[in-house]
């Protein structure tokens, strides 16, 4: 045991050291002996301090979180012995939980407890594990203190946030009247499931005339139709090297993962079923597609902790790994970059392996940045060539976006706070022209 000193300790040998050059006597020998006096206090007070492991701690945090969320993290101490004890606990917290306070001291009365409570607000996602926390017991004078770190291991989750849950709200309001059957789908198909008949109005069209109804009633009855349940959502989430780009200071992989639960979240309230594969050079989550509300939890779990990838992405892998566990046509929803090399090289060669069944959108992300660059107007030498090389970047986008929707792909290539609703949008269109 290494005792610990405390600032009282400090005090005191400060104040012996003060009398000690007062005293009649050599001043050396007596701040000596005064020092041995209160290494000897130091010693004994330390020795009459309570073993850490004495005490009971219980740690209490939340299992799952969402970055930006606030969530209380408490502890508690018991004291067994028969004497009121004081503690110092420090916790470890990872800095980017950012806990209002790791560390806290309280007075234990005897056979009694004490509660301590911090609030943390994760800054980022991943896995956090939280393993060990260190206790210290100060002795009676309080001049010393026995510590002792022990092992208590728990792992907290912070998923990626939700920053569109206002706008799916909003989409999932406009879907339900696409639900049941309504005029502002027709002339684009409509839903092909029938729902109801009933009387004629001026603005319906003829072709929805149910006319052996007509002619039994008497008068003009219309036929309406709602949207098909039940239908398939694929996202595949590219998360390799042309993900892990910055836009708006944060990886493009990150915008991405909002538009995915957004996606998930409109296609759960409309009865589809939504699903994962995230992937790289290999694939590395699959949710498998279900529908409800539930479904947006295990897609959010499944993304958590993936971080991009430096290698290129292996497109042709991971479309025969979705071919092979969804046979159903389904809407696949690739949500990668426009890099005019990476979709020539990689992903244009293995479209067809998805496109001659499925209905296949590809959703990237924008840089508003470079948006701005190629708008600008330069004002010397230096804006004049980083102009030169964004309307560079969106020359090869643009062309990029050409090639995909050459060979039946859709293309939504929308800003980074804008990618998420434009999908959705795209989404409802695609049922609503009957599509899958």
């Amino acid at each position: 045991m290494i005792p610990v000193p405390t600032p009282r300790l400090a005090v005191v040998a400060v104040a012996g050291t003060c009398v000690a050059l007062v005293l009649p006597f050599g001043a050396v020998g007596s701040i000596i002996a005064i020092n041995a006096a209160v290494l000897v206090l130091l010693v004994g007070d330390a020795v009459a301090a309570p073993a850490p492991a004495t005490f009971g701690v219980t740690r209490r945090l939340p299992a799952t979180m969402t970055v930006g969320q606030r969530a209380e993290v408490t502890w508690e101490v018991t004291n067994p012995t028969k004497r009121e004890a004081a503690l110092a606990v420090a916790d470890e917290l990872a800095p980017s939980l950012h806990a209002g306070d790791r560390r806290f001291g309280t007075s234990v009365p005897a056979y009694g407890r004490a509660r301590a409570a911090t609030t943390i607000t994760p800054t980022r996602r991943g896995s956090f594990a939280v393993e060990e926390l260190t206790v210290r017991v100060r002795g009676p004078l309080g001049l010393a203190a026995r510590q002792r770190s022990r092992r208590m291991p728990a792992r907290l989750r912070v998923h990626p946030p939700f920053r569109s849950r206002d706008e799916a709200e909003l989409r999932i309001q406009k879907a339900r009247v696409l639900d049941v059957g309504i005029r502002s789908t027709r002339g684009r198909g409509g839903g092909t499931d029938f729902d109801q008949l009933r009387d004629y109005q001026a603005d319906d069209e003829f072709r929805r005339i149910d006319w052996a109804a007509t002619a039994r009633s008497q008068r003009p009855i219309v036929r309406t139709y709602r949207a098909e349940r039940n239908q398939v959502v694929v996202q595949l989430l590219d998360n390799g090297r042309v993900m892990a780009g910055s836009v708006d200071g944060v990886a493009r992989v990150e915008h991405a993962m909002d538009a995915v639960m957004m996606l998930t979240a409109v296609a759960g309230h409309l009865g589809d079923k939504a699903g994962l594969v995230a992937f790289d050079r290999q694939v590395r989550a699959v949710v498998p597609p279900a529908t409800g509300r539930r479904q947006l939890a295990p897609v959010a779990d499944a993304m958590f902790d993936l971080e991009p990838s430096l290698d290129e992405s292996d497109y042709r892998g991971a479309f025969m790994h979705t071919v092979a566990r969804f046979r159903r046509r389904a809407m696949l929803v690739l949500f990668t970059d426009l890099v005019e090399q990476a979709v020539g090289e990689s992903l244009l060669p293995a479209l067809p392996l998805i496109a001659a069944h499925h209905v296949v959108v590809v959703a990237a992300v924008q840089d508003p940045e470079i948006v701005r660059w190629a708008s600008a107007t330069p004002t010397n030498a230096a804006e004049t060539y980083r102009q030169s090389a964004a309307l560079a970047t969106l020359a090869d986008r643009g062309r990029a976006t050409a090639r995909l929707r050459s060979v039946g792909a859709t293309v939504v290539d929308a800003p980074a706070g804008e990618l998420a609703t434009r999908l959705a949008d795209t989404y409802l269109g695609v049922k609503a022209t009957g599509r899958l």
